[in-house]
């Protein structure tokens, strides 16, 4: 066995090429053999009242982004509960150039990543958190930053993107703690702000600057607990200027009304891309049929016009564009101009003018569904579900693609129903976190594990 922080190198001369026995490791190895047992006690003695607890910590505190409110104050509750758990804690501000060049609007809020970690040798398991949340809006029956618990319903903003996942996932670091995980490599989580404008100023800013670099990476993401995410589709975000002539509206034939050009070329747009998709499809597995294609949605945000007695002189809508594993950003762009060229050409000859401008690329992202971690996350989630997870790509985006992009084997794994996630009375079940706490309590040592043990067996 190990010493107390390091790696075991093997159990009394076992080279990890035995049969696997018992939790799935060789029989001189009791340590190891009983880590996910010792994990799950843990859990089971802490129970949903803490979850409750950690859950309404940090629901409590509005951090609303945009602009990212209560940051700060986030970072002090998760560093003060994971330094509590027994976890070494560091708290990093995301440099300011970082925020103006990523979010200037923002720069003057301070961004903060916690990185919390026992043990100190391989492998590392991380799991990681955002936890921004996006503005509640109007209607609830609930107070938004107070969590209200009916039964196995609690409701809050974000309790299931992703302050649910996050409370999760610091119960089952909490567990592990008081197993002694830190004998059998590092567990590791990252708390980190602004997926929801894009996560470059939170886990991309984590993984450049190379202050984390695990192993392998679980995100606590509502994709359920019957479902793993081994990826997401990439997107394509662009603004569509159309230019035309302002006028009196008494006398439009003195104009050129830019809403009417508009209209006319996202129609256009959006049939000529839809015909370019109809032939394809991704190779990979996807929950839904129709998410393994690429897609278009024209107009989610649209601006213009003056006043209701002036013909408008300009007007802008936008194209998201949602790419399959198999696209490239590159190609994907140039085909976009392509079309919007060829829908622009009537309006142009008309005297509009219309351009084209991309606000955002991020490119699709995989890791295979028969990977080391993969297997072992299958594995932990039978024994604590009673079923296999689905192993499907992501129709949305996650911050989990900074982790893939960057060559490590990441997953999505998180207890909720995604279609709750920014709606009003945002909501999750408390058995479904537990649930997945427990297959969180099973991946660790199956994970280390598995790194070290051949993949053929």
């Amino acid at each position: 066995m190990a010493s107390r922080g390091g790696p075991s190198t093997g159990c009394a001369g076992n080279d990890f090429t035995g049969d696997r026995i018992g939790y799935g490791v060789p029989p001189s190895c009791n340590y190891e053999a009983n880590l996910r047992e010792r994990s799950i006690d843990a859990l089971r003695s802490l129970g949903a009242g803490r979850l409750l607890e950690l859950l309404e910590r940090v629901v409590s505190v509005p951090t609303v982004n945009p602009p990212g409110e209560s940051y700060g104050e986030m970072a002090e509750v998760l560093q003060s509960e994971m330094e509590d758990a027994g976890y070494d804690v560091r708290v990093i501000e995301v440099p300011r150039d970082y925020l103006e060049k990523y979010i200037p609007r923002y720069a003057d809020h301070p961004r903060y990543a916690v990185i919390a970690r026992i043990g100190s040798g391989g492998p590392t398991v991380h799991f990681n958190s955002h936890y921004d949340v996006v503005p509640p809006g109007d209607g609830w029956t609930k107070d938004p930053f107070r969590l209200t618990v009916d039964g196995d319903a609690v409701y809050g903003r974000g309790v299931v993107d992703m302050k649910g996942g996050m409370a999760t996932a610091m119960l089952a670091a909490q567990a592990a703690a008081i197993a002694g995980a830190d004998q059998f490599g590092s567990v590791e989580l990252s708390f980190t702000p602004d997926e929801e404008t894009g996560g470059e100023t939170g886990v991309k800013y984590l993984v450049e600057s190379g202050e984390v670099s695990p192993d392998y990476v679980v995100v606590p993401e509502a994709s359920g607990s019957d479902t793993v995410w081994i990826g997401n589709k990439g997107n394509l975000w662009a603004d569509i200027e159309v230019r035309g002539r302002q006028a009196h509206g008494s006398t439009p034939w003195l104009g050129l009304n830019a809403f009417e050009g508009m209209a006319r070329l996202a129609l256009a747009l959006s049939e000529d891309l839809q015909r370019r998709f109809s032939s394809r499809s991704s190779s990979y597995p996807f929950a839904d049929p129709r998410e393994a294609r690429p897609t278009v949605n024209v107009g989610g945000a649209v601006s213009g016009g003056a006043k209701v007695n002036v013909v408008p002189g300009f007007y802008s809508f936008t194209a998201d564009r949602r790419l399959i594993p198999e696209e490239g950003m590159d190609d994907a762009e140039a085909e976009l101009r392509d079309a919007v060229d060829r829908a622009a050409a009537p309006l142009r000859s008309m005297g509009y003018e219309v351009d084209l401008r991309i606000t955002s690329r991020s490119a699709p992202s995989v890791v295979s569904p028969d990977g080391k971690l993969a297997r072992a996350l299958s594995e932990a989630v039978r024994d604590a579900t009673g079923s296999s997870p689905r192993l499907v790509v992501c129709p949305g985006g996650l911050d989990t693609r900074y982790f893939q992009l960057a060559g490590i084997e990441a997953l999505t794994y998180g207890p909720g129903d995604s279609s709750y996630a920014h709606a009003i009375d945002e909501r999750n079940s408390l058995s479904e976190m537990m649930r997945v706490a427990g297959a969180y309590s099973g991946a660790h040592p199956l994970a280390a594990l598995a790194l070290r043990r051949p993949t053929s067996l």
